[in-house]
């Protein structure tokens, strides 16, 4: 008998022993062939967004003839159509595949930052600078339903960290290969400035022609995995996601509750059982596009809550990057001084955004490390607007970036943690970013030149806004705290009713998702 017992726990080690080394073995190929090209990508986009800030500094206000606030309305534009686009391009990702439909965005972008290079007056910018924003809205969202669609919900935060961490490189990239860009001043009859935005925008398109040759479209087409590899994957995240998933099928099908209304416990356990072999799931790569999903999306109050927090970090993380060349010219420096002081700042920002990430996925928290890190930033704000000294207020932007990027990937997993069912997913996600990104228009007009070197009203709006960020994860972490001990509780249990009903009228075929009473949001 103990023989017996000792075969069988053997067994099992072994069994545990194997799918913890195709698990790796999966991770290791999905990682080494989605990452890098996400990363350039996304390292790309941040150039091609704040190489206009390289470009100011470089003369581009003086060749156009630019006057008061046109800089700055040029800025605005961009978010106009940015946020635009964001719905309809997550909309139709599964649809148009996400390995072709991001290499595409980055492709019409790189042609239109290379023809920014050519503009002649206010009235050019201003097209280019909305047709940019068009081509550009899309990524971001794109870029999170993808990944949320290859990895388990917290394997996801420490993914986005990396491809994340990437931006805050780029504004390293930015301001060094602006520096030595800028000495092509005069070739070809060109400014310096027209070379940043040719030069970069061209490389965006070899990037995104590449990108499209690496990507896989999803886990079933890969042909990195070996046929056990592929098979196991899709497994993984199918049982990862099977209470999400889960839906009824007879028509009308046999109530999910009724086991709960006082038969004996023999008649529960094998109503459970008949019930369990009744389901099916309805996987992501299954579901259709239903408007009722649409609306789920947008009446969820995380959305909104997690938006209004990220629309206050945005204000910090835009203004941040597309002004602090301006703002290191405040300090005393100019020309290539100027360009290569912005490259500091970046280096522990990025360092913390991929610690923060990998740590946020062991411990299974988002908003809770966003609380930690946003008095950062807080306190870069203040420390910048008391400076006395240039040396005062660099230190400040150190601490600025520092506070501010590592919450990015935290505040970007949230949504695809917490929402489920695809297109409900799809919507939350691009809503967050399109509302979010809302706060594009208060940075750009936050800096005027007229408030150099100090920009105390610059400094002090963006500041009430990271303090509004603040309070806002506050909120949404208090809510999911609440809803999981609702839960937990049973006090959510009627959402089986509720969703069978739905169901059995015919008015979804989506699966029950986030719903579900046993999900837990993750804080």
């Amino acid at each position: 008998m103990r023989t017996n017992e000792n075969e069988v726990h053997r067994d099992e080690t072994a069994m545990r022993d194997k799918d913890r080394a195709m698990t790796r073995s999966v991770l290791w190929k999905l990682d080494v062939h989605v990452l890098p090209p996400l990363a350039l990508l996304w390292l790309a986009n941040f150039i091609d967004r704040t190489n206009i800030g390289n470009a100011n500094i470089a003369g581009l206000p003086q060749s156009l003839q630019l006057h008061g606030d046109q800089f700055n309305t040029a800025l605005a534009v961009f978010y106009a159509s940015y946020v635009m686009v964001e719905l309809p391009s997550n909309w139709i990702l599964k649809k148009m595949k996400a390995s072709r439909w991001l290499p595409f965005l980055v492709t019409i972008w790189g042609t239109v930052t290379t023809l920014s290079g050519l503009i002649q007056n206010f009235s050019g910018l201003i097209a280019i600078r909305f047709f940019l924003g068009l081509c550009e809205g899309g990524l971001l969202p794109g870029i999170m339903l993808y990944l949320s669609t290859i990895y388990k919900r917290h394997e996801l935060q420490q993914r986005v960290g990396i491809f994340y961490a990437s931006a805050s490189l780029s504004g390293a990239f930015g301001g060094l290969l602006a520096s030595a860009i800028e000495k092509m001043h005069g070739v070809g009859g060109l400014e310096g400035w027209r070379w940043i935005f040719i030069l970069e925008g061209i490389a965006t398109v070899l990037i995104a022609l590449v990108s499209a040759l690496i990507l896989p479209a999803d886990i079933g087409s890969a042909k990195f995995f070996t046929e056990e590899e592929r098979s196991f994957a899709l497994n993984r995240l199918h049982a990862s996601n099977y209470l999400v998933a889960s839906a009824p099928l007879s028509e009308p099908s046999q109530r999910i509750t009724e086991s709960t209304t006082g038969l004996e416990k023999s008649a529960e356990v094998k109503l459970e059982v008949q019930t369990t072999e009744q389901a099916v799931a309805v996987h992501q790569e299954d579901e259709l596009f239903e408007w009722g999903e649409v609306m789920r999306g947008v009446r969820d109050p995380q959305v909104w809550m997690t938006s209004v927090s990220y629309g206050g970090i945005i204000i910090s993380l835009y203004s941040f990057s597309l002004f602090l060349p301006t703002i290191v010219t405040g300090l005393g420096y100019s020309g290539e001084t100027a360009q290569l002081h912005t490259v500091p700042p970046y280096v522990p920002a990025a360092f913390f955004t991929v610690l923060v990430a990998y740590i946020s996925d062991r411990v299974k928290w988002r908003g809770p490390f966003i609380l930690m890190f946003l008095p950062l930033t807080i306190a870069g704000y203040i420390l910048i607007i008391a400076a006395k000294t240039n040396t005062q207020r660099y230190a400040a932007v150190f601490l600025i970036a520092l506070g501010v990027y590592p919450c990015g990937p935290c505040i970007l997993s949230i949504l695809p943690n917490n929402s489920a069912g695809h297109y409900k997913k799809a919507t939350t996600v691009a809503l967050q970013l399109a509302i979010s990104n809302c706060g594009g228009f208060i940075a750009t007009f936050t800096y005027e030149a007229s408030e150099a070197p100090n920009y105390i009203r610059g400094h002090s709006i963006t500041l009430a806004f990271v303090i509004v960020a603040w309070v806002a994860m506050l909120c949404n972490v208090m809510y999911c705290l609440w809803e999981n001990k609702a839960r937990a509780e049973g006090r959510r249990q009627d959402n089986l009713i509720k969703y069978q009903e739905l169901w059995d009228s015919g008015k979804t075929r989506a699966p029950i998702g986030d719903r579900h009473p046993d999900f837990r949001f993750t804080l």
